[in-house]
């Protein structure tokens, strides 16, 4: 055959380590039909400050790949909700071969065409918690890169057509094609007149969507007179793949022929007719595009004995069980994203009759519903069962509905087909069951009463039972609970739903609580950062008693604030908010800058010049409200003004120190019992917070923070200014009857004269 060749590639992206699905990233990839390779170029780098991270250290990158929608992963291993279906998928881990880089290869065979999904994250780590900007994190990037090598020109086989066929003594293998449309119960591919230097020495092999692979269903034609393969239940609206292959060492020509015939089972007395007026009549393509190959639209040419299609009588060996009941259809109605309701003619209530089933299809739009979770709801109405022993089945499978014709057993699968079953009866009336991540396409759900004997279960006689049926499309599992939050994300052009779990609950619903914080730790974690901001009282009290009314102004504005942004900010249920979240912390963030902002220029006693303080001040506020709104978790955003108001300060110092010619503050029991103390307990606070802060310690280690900044600022906080020496009077001048009449504070230069009140002393 002739073979192309297409190439795919994604950007780039930064991996996580892995909390819960909404950590992990998401590549979207379409593979074509008629693909028989798919190759998987997997490529990790490090990176670190812009350049190579050579320095970084190893940590192992798992990815998943799934056909059809993402995978449902769980590495941590924890429990699923209950009634949820867990569809597989393959996962392999990626080492490094080179310091910063490493290449991983995936092959797969034969690959069902459609979306295909790779999911990729980094292990868990420890959840510490790191300041924005104060080193060169280590990135780990991945790039999925897709090259698929397809067949074009496959042979397409018509039901009820002879297609001859000789191979080549160099050639091994021919492949076709053939379409299977809906209600159809059977395909059987059959091999005729089979010539060749030792018997019949081919291989028949048959596979759904993609060409055979060397575990799909075969036969031995040498073996097996006729050589007949057959497969039962079919998956409706596809392509159904055809494989034969020449034993290994056969000498010379073989030539056979090859035809398929499809079983109709909503017509019991006939099979598919070998001439059909047009493709709607099969819900085929209108064209195949193969080479001499015949549109379904037009009319089949004339039988002639030179010609290699021949039409062959269909032999109908339709059993009962084989038959198919009508399909209900749903109508769609899409509420929201990922909120669609699946509503049922004449419905909600279905009456399930005892003589045979009843079959609804629900259809998943492609790409727009694998994203989120199908949920179906069974709930029988007693009062129906008139006191029978029944119970109602439910068998939902995708592609082709599957009913059971053993009555002693339900199992709602096959030796090749396998789908969810549900159960409803008199003891347990309510059956639910969620499929995270569904496969679009054709989904249908076939109800069977059945009554339970001694010898198992055997059809009911003049019982129909009443069920309550409810289908429906939601974004997450019950929204995530209490203890999670449902979040829509998006990959490319790629939507898809995750739940965020918090206070130590785990899993695809956030219903593992095998880690869960309790209630009464809660309740301790939240008043430990709450009421640590009582700390600020005493640097309140020592502001007003030295005469800085603005600077306990903004503490009190801080410790207001950052309580109730704590009680506002707790991942569990003991929460208070008086504002939103946003308000509170941004408010919380000012008013931490700001208390350092104020605590460093009171220190620079800029006091006795009252409009450059005034501007400081201001400016402080202006300039840690822009930096605050640019980035609240960016370390230099923050550290600028603070460093900032320290050089301020410094200035400050050095003048009146060169001024003075004495080191400032001058004393001694200064520095040793407030300066250096206040500053060692700020640097301690400094580096709880950038260096041993975590998810798990955060509640008391940010407890400990409020208590040493609030301290620090209770030890820096200058003392109250002494005020200026007045002079006395001068002494009187003896002389020719007048005495200079004098004010002290004007002659100093210390107030302005013109508001300056004189106080004289003439007397004659």
């Amino acid at each position: 055959g002739l073979f192309v060749t297409d190439y795919f590639t994604r950007t780039p992206r930064k991996l996580s380590p892995f909390r819960s699905f909404a950590s992990i990233e998401l590549f979207h990839f379409h593979i074509p039909e008629d693909t028989v390779i798919a190759v998987w170029n997997l490529i990790t780098f490090k990176e670190q400050g812009g350049t190579f991270g050579d320095q970084c250290p190893d940590r192992s990158i798992t990815v998943y790949f799934r056909s059809g929608a993402p995978s449902v992963i769980n590495p941590l291993h924890t429990h699923f909700p209950r009634d949820t279906a867990v569809p597989g998928s393959f996962a392999l881990t990626l080492t490094w071969t080179l310091p910063n880089r490493t290449t991983g290869v995936f092959n797969v065979t034969s690959p069902l065409p459609g979306d295909w999904f790779l999911a990729a994250h980094l292990p868990k780590d420890e959840g510490k918690i790191s300041v924005k900007g104060l080193y060169e994190e280590c990135q780990y990037l991945f790039q999925p890169q897709l090259i698929v090598q397809r067949l074009v020109n496959i042979a397409v086989l018509y039901p009820g057509h002879v297609t001859e066929q000789s191979m080549a003594p160099h050639n091994r293998s021919c492949l076709y094609k053939v379409f299977v449309p809906s209600y159809t119960s059977r395909v059987l591919v059959e091999v005729l007149r089979c010539r060749g230097a030792e018997g019949c020495p081919l291989w028949l092999r048959v596979r759904a969507k993609a060409p055979p692979l060397h575990n799909s269903t075969t036969l031995d034609c040498r073996e097996h007179t006729p050589c007949q393969l057959a497969q039962d239940l079919p998956f409706w609206q596809h392509w159904y793949y055809v494989l034969v292959e020449k034993h290994p060492g056969v000498p010379g020509t073989v030539s056979f022929q090859v035809t398929v015939q499809l079983t109709d089972c909503s017509r019991p007395s006939l099979a598919r007719p070998p001439f059909l007026p047009s493709s709607a009549s099969m819900n085929m393509p209108h064209s195949f595009g193969s080479v001499g190959g015949l549109a379904l639209g037009d009319s089949p040419p004339p039988t002639s004995p030179n010609d290699t299609k021949h039409p062959l009588p269909i032999p109908v060996t339709l059993h009962t069980e084989e038959r198919c009941w009508p399909v209900r259809p749903t109508l769609r109605n899409e509420l929201d994203t990922f909120s669609v309701h699946f509503y049922i003619f004449f419905g909600p209530n279905v009456s399930v009759p005892p003589d045979r089933p009843a079959v609804f299809v629900i259809n998943l739009l492609p790409v727009l519903d694998s994203g989120g979770v199908l949920n179906l709801e069974l709930r029988l109405n007693v009062s129906s069962l008139c006191g029978e022993n029944v119970t109602v089945f439910g068998c939902l499978n995708h592609g082709v509905p599957l009913t059971s014709g053993d009555n002693t057993s339900v199992t709602c699968e096959t030796e090749s087909l396998a789908g969810f079953l549900l159960s409803v009866n008199a003891t347990a009336s309510l059956s639910r069951l969620r499929i995270p991540y569904p496969q679009t396409g054709s989904w249908y759900l076939s109800l069977r009463s059945l009554c339970a004997t001694e010898h198992g279960f055997e059809p009911c006689t003049n019982v129909t039972a009443e069920v309550y049926l409810r289908a429906y499309l939601s974004p997450c599992i019950n929204d995530c609970g209490i203890y999670g939050q449902c979040k829509l994300l998006r990959t490319n052009n790629y939507l898809y739903a995750a739940c965020e779990c918090k206070a130590g609950w785990n899993g695809w619903g956030c219903t593992d609580n095998a880690e869960a914080f309790s209630y009464g730790f809660q309740l301790l974690s939240t008043l430990l950062l709450c009421l640590s901001n009582v700390m600020f009282v005493p640097p309140v009290a020592i502001a007003v008693r030295s005469h800085y009314l603005l600077e306990a102004a903004v503490y009190i504005f801080t410790m207001f604030f950052s309580t109730f942004y704590h009680a506002c900010d707790q991942p569990g249920i003991v929460v208070f908010c008086i504002m939103e979240y946003d308000v509170l912390q941004f408010c919380d963030f000012l008013g931490s800058l700001m208390s350092v902002w104020v605590t460093v220029i009171a220190m620079a006693r800029l006091q006795p010049i009252v409009k450059q303080a005034s501007v400081l001040y201001l400016l402080g506020a202006m300039l840690l409200s822009m930096a605050l709104q640019m980035d609240r978790h960016g370390l230099w955003n923050l550290l600028g003004p603070s460093l900032f108001a320290l050089g301020i300060m410094a200035v400050a110092w050095t003048a009146r120190t060169i001024r003075r010619r004495h080191c400032y503050p001058p004393t001694w029991k200064r520095w040793a019992f407030y300066l250096c103390p206040g500053a060692l307990i700020a640097a301690a606070a400094v580096l709880l917070y950038a260096f041993v802060e975590t998810e798990e310690n955060y509640f008391y280690i940010h407890s400990i923070w409020h208590l040493l900044i609030a301290g620090s600022v209770g030890f820096l906080l200058p003392p109250r200014a002494k005020p200026s020496r007045r002079l006395g009077p001068l002494p009187r001048r003896k002389g020719c009857g007048y005495q200079l009449c004098i004010n002290e504070q004007e002659e100093l230069g210390l107030v302005d004269p013109a508001v300056a009140s004189i106080n004289s002393i003439c007397t004659s």
